[in-house]
């Protein structure tokens, strides 16, 4: 064990003692948040048009600030962007992390000098929750790799931009940054193709012990690693011990993953978004991710299932139960305020207070009232998967409003690894497994509404392509698994597998 290595047991343990505090007294934490956000946003351009010096409760801040997407907030960001200050935090961001957005093309988020530390903080609260319960600290003394956006920041208005994940390689801790890959010169490579090409170049001789980024890039960097060794990842990385995902689901690539990989490697599931650190895996034991109630943000939760009404009920953390499917709004440090980032998710415990993520609230399936989520889709194909034995590398599901004959149906593009044996009786069985899952769905299957649903077999690296093709292959770009529409269907036409 190397010195780096012996040190971090105790200051794991240290860091996990401290963290008991805020763990253990989350509502506290939650209203201390609250005013302090209220005090620092008084004195904003936002907080003067929504009369913050009126607030004295969280039920006057309700009936003060509307709830918010990013296009609602954009005349503010627009303002912040234009170089005025003190418009929605005090002075101007420390930085712009550049999003794709849908309506409003790319969306500008602000981080703060007092939202950046939150970010690393959280990951490195992970990453020292896993030393303290495992006491593994081998990953520390090989080389890591976080699989991110480019390091090279752009300007605006005298405000560097960029993606979190290229912000985040600025700030990476001394005991990380030292044995960090790729080179700057790789990270900053445009072209992902040639990117992941470079790094396999870069990483492929040396001993990687820690693996990060979003699990379709890991994956395709495994892949490439795989075809250019022809040796599975655990022979080639035998040190390899500690994997870092977020961003995604996970459940749907761990197959795969086991096959490039050779063997089950512990893991760490984090949830970080541009807007703020959410939540991360604290135990390798306990389901769910931790929310972070004290890291510079205040969360308010609406249901779901109430979300598209005229006036949806908001709610504090006090107020959340287990088992419900809620809308997460972020009030942030960096001046976000009301903000509904767009996740669902699903308290799993209130003691502590740890989380799924369920979906998006804008990503489902409902065109005929069935309303379907990410959970469910991911968990019935999870259910199908153990009985068939397949390997999927990348699915979506969309309705069929209009077919050219018959009842509607929903309609899976799945990129098989490797096909099952039968896929009628693959897709009876997954059919089953979403009535199991959503009882609107199936009242509408029985019903005769709907028919089964239908597969469509995508070809190896069709996914890759079509994201290629629109110019967002690589970075934190991802297709969502949910529509409520064909156009991404329409988009996968070319690479359906005939």
């Amino acid at each position: 064990m190397g010195l780096v290595s012996f040190l971090s047991l105790p200051l794991a343990r240290l860091v996990s003692h401290q963290n008991k505090h805020w763990i253990n007294n989350p509502i506290n934490s939650q209203n201390r948040i609250f005013q302090y956000l209220l005090s620092k946003g008084k004195k904003t351009l936002f907080g003067k048009d929504h009369s913050f010096k009126t607030i004295k409760s969280y039920e006057d801040f309700v009936a003060s600030v509307p709830v918010r997407d990013y296009e609602g907030l954009k005349p503010y960001i627009q303002k912040t962007l234009d170089g005025e200050r003190n418009v929605l935090w005090k002075g101007r961001p420390l930085y712009f992390t550049k999003t794709s957005g849908t309506t409003s093309g790319s969306k500008y988020i602000p981080i703060s000098k007092e939202s950046m530390p939150f970010h690393l903080k959280s990951a490195k609260d992970a990453l020292f929750s896993y030393i303290d319960e495992t006491k593994n600290t081998a990953f520390i003394g090989g080389k890591t790799i976080f699989i991110q956006g480019s390091p090279q920041l752009d300007d605006t208005n005298g405000i560097p931009t960029g993606r979190l994940s290229g912000i985040v390689a600025h700030h990476l801790p001394w005991y990380l940054k030292q044995n960090n890959l790729p080179s700057f010169d790789t990270n900053c490579v445009d072209d992902w193709e040639k990117k992941i090409e470079a790094i396999v170049d870069e990483t492929i001789h040396q001993r990687m012990t820690l693996i990060s980024g979003i699990p379709p890039w890991i994956q395709m960097y495994f892949e490439h690693l795989q075809q250019r060794s022809k040796r599975p990842i655990s022979e080639l990385f035998p040190d390899f011990s500690l994997m870092v995902y977020g961003g995604v689901h996970f459940e749907p690539y761990k197959q795969r993953f086991e096959e490039l990989i050779g063997k089950s490697i512990p893991s760490i599931e984090t949830y970080p978004a541009s807007e703020g650190f959410i939540a991360y895996q604290d135990s390798q034991t306990e389901e769910g991710l931790l929310l972070c109630v004290n890291h510079g943000i205040f969360f308010e939760f609406i249901k779901s299932d109430q979300f598209f009404e005229d006036t949806p009920q908001r709610i504090p953390l006090k107020d959340v139960e287990v088992g419900i499917d809620y809308v997460v709004i972020l009030n942030t440090n960096a001046g976000l305020w009301a903000y509904n980032i767009g996740d669902t998710v699903r308290f799993v415990s209130t003691s502590p207070y740890r989380i799924v993520v369920t979906g998006r609230i804008k990503h489902f399936t409902s065109a005929f009232g069935e309303h379907v989520i990410g959970k469910e889709v991911e968990d019935a194909l999870k259910q199908t998967v153990k009985k068939h034995r397949p390997i999927i590398n990348e699915f979506h599901v969309a309705p069929e409003v209009n077919p050219s004959s018959g009842l509607p149906y929903h309609e899976w593009f799945i990129e098989f690894e490797k096909l099952p044996n039968d896929i009628e009786t693959f897709a009876q069985h997954l059919n089953e497994s979403m009535c199991s899952q959503n009882t609107y769905y199936n009242d509408l299957v029985k019903g005769k509404v709907l028919r089964s649903l239908k597969i469509t077999p995508i070809q190896k690296n069709g996914f890759n392509n079509m994201m290629k093709a629109k110019g967002k292959l690589g970075g934190q770009n991802k297709p969502p698994r949910l529509s409520n529409n064909r156009q991404l269907a329409d988009e996968l036409r070319p690479y359906v597998y005939e």
